[in-house]
């Protein structure tokens, strides 16, 4: 479900999963970071680098480069926001790149008073009304949070849009700033320098051309991939699966992150 209005640029959905199953396993894309509610279940991560992490009660998820395996002891169920740079910024003192491929618990960062947001999350399994908690939440903590990243965020956003392959020079010259500002900014609100940034988003939008039939690897070629090989490697490494795969079965959890 979408955020309310006034909170999209810093909340990009909210999301209820559950997974009614004694064990869940799968592997997940690379992706935002992520505040997660474990409603129901335990479980843990083992992110792209090797690193292996239980999941607390509640979580912050900071954004993966790489895909990140995941499992849940059930029955399983999480309500979860996807936290966008800008949010990132609003709401988290700590540098993104500090947390890139790690877990920890959300209550560290905004206090205790998480158990009761998430025992009034409980109370309910109206998603409408779990959506209404997640925006009341999500209000509370930009006003009380770290300052407005918003500028940055957008000028990076359409940089990231502006071609498959863009140039950070590019980058230098719409914000103003000097590369090494560039990269700082870069790695606290993204959690990677601009040159991976640009690299993790070109296979992910790759990856949903191809999910969506809307190209082919011949079509993708011309849009900043050295050639078929490295267009394979570079969507393998983002999301764990070959481009025949994407095009054909994939797994449960890199579906639903990818719709």
């Amino acid at each position: 479900a979408a955020p309310d209005a006034a909170l999209t640029d810093y909340v990009s959905v909210f999301y209820n999963f559950r997974a009614d199953v004694p064990r869940f396993e799968d592997d997940d894309r690379a992706d935002l970071a992520q505040l997660c509610f474990m409603l129901k279940g335990s479980g843990g991560y083992r992110f792209a680098d090797g690193h292996v992490q239980d999941g607390p009660e509640i979580q912050i998820v900071g954004p993966t480069m790489g895909v990140t395996h995941v499992w849940v002891d059930g029955p399983a169920e999480v309500f979860g926001a996807g936290l966008l740079p800008a949010g990132w910024g609003a709401m988290i003192e700590t540098d993104a790149s500090s947390l890139t491929n790690r877990v920890i618990d959300a209550t560290e960062l905004f206090g205790r008073d998480l158990h009761e947001v998430a025992d009034r999350l409980r109370a309910t399994e109206s998603l409408d009304e779990r959506v209404a908690i997640g925006n009341e939440l999500i209000r509370d903590l930009v006003a009380r949070g770290h300052g407005q990243s918003r500028w940055f965020t957008r000028a990076v956003d359409s940089w990231l849009q502006s071609t498959l392959s863009p140039e950070v020079d590019d980058l230098v010259a719409a914000t103003r700033l000097s590369r090494r500002q560039v990269e700082r900014l870069c790695k606290r609100l993204y959690g990677a320098p601009p040159k991976l940034l640009s690299r993790k988003y070109r296979a992910l939008r790759a990856a949903v051309v191809l999910a969506k039939r809307e190209a082919g690897i011949a079509e993708l070629l011309e849009q900043g991939f050295y050639d078929q090989s490295h267009c394979i490697r570079e969507i393998k490494r983002f999301t764990g699966v070959t481009p025949t795969r994407i095009q054909g079965d994939l797994n449960e959890l890199t579906r639903l992150t990818m719709k």
